[in-house]
């Protein structure tokens, strides 16, 4: 075998690349590491106080950095809720691909998907972690949040809606439902638990509320054609 020409390898950085390239990954970590000590004061706040009303000031003084540091991270509380809200629907989308599979068979994926996401909807349903933060205060936030930033938040949405519509294909491969429109079908879905989670939240009455198992009843009849 002939030895490649020196003439033809790739040149390997310089020293002054590295130089560079090692600052600027110590700098991205360290603004990562600064980012998420504001994060994670932020989530304390609202697992004490259970509601996003806190101040950046609350914030600063419980990461115990400075505004400097927080206004090199955020440029506003609202990105910072926004940051927020990514965590919670990443940990969301891990929570649901544990719960899916947990199960083998198309159908009972789907109905895992379902049932997760309508007590991840209302977090009182959903058995806590310890580990895990308390979502109400950002779930309610949320409908602000999708009213001022609506890129954003759909963009954060798109693992959800891609598990679903992953989920629902399996099924109609399987022939266990009946919908010709898997994007359509997915959008259903997730407008029916979501909303349910909604009205739920301006009903006072315990006995109207609707339970995981029923949106998931009414999921399946849906999508399986039923309509008696």
């Amino acid at each position: 075998m002939t030895d490649v020409d020196a003439n033809d390898r790739e040149p390997g950085p310089t020293w002054r690349g590295r130089v560079v390239s090692r600052t600027l990954d110590t700098a991205r970590t360290r603004a990562e590491q600064r980012a998420q000590r504001l994060l994670d004061a932020a989530f304390e706040i609202m697992d004490d106080k259970g509601t996003t009303e806190f101040t950046i000031l609350d914030v600063v003084s419980r990461a115990k950095q400075s505004l400097r540091t927080f206004y090199q991270c955020f440029d506003s509380k609202d990105e910072l809720l926004l940051a927020l809200f990514e965590e919670t629907i990443r940990e969301a989308v891990d929570e649901l691909r544990a719960a899916v599979d947990a199960e083998d068979a198309p159908l009972a994926r789907l109905r895992a998907f379902v049932v997760s996401l309508h007590e991840q909807c209302d977090p009182e349903l959903a058995a806590r972690r310890p580990d895990a933060h308390n979502r109400r205060p950002i779930s309610e936030f949320s409908l602000e949040l999708a009213r001022s930033h609506p890129e954003q938040v759909e963009a954060m949405f798109a693992p959800i809606s891609q598990l679903l519509a992953d989920l629902v294909n399996e099924a109609k491969r399987a022939g266990q439902i009946d919908w010709p429109d898997t994007r359509v079908a997915t959008a259903l879905v997730l407008r029916c638990v979501v909303s349910t989670w909604f009205e739920d939240r301006l009903t006072r009455s315990a006995g109207l509320r609707i339970s995981a198992e029923d949106s998931w009843q009414f999921c399946l009849r849906a999508l399986q054609g039923h309509t008696g």
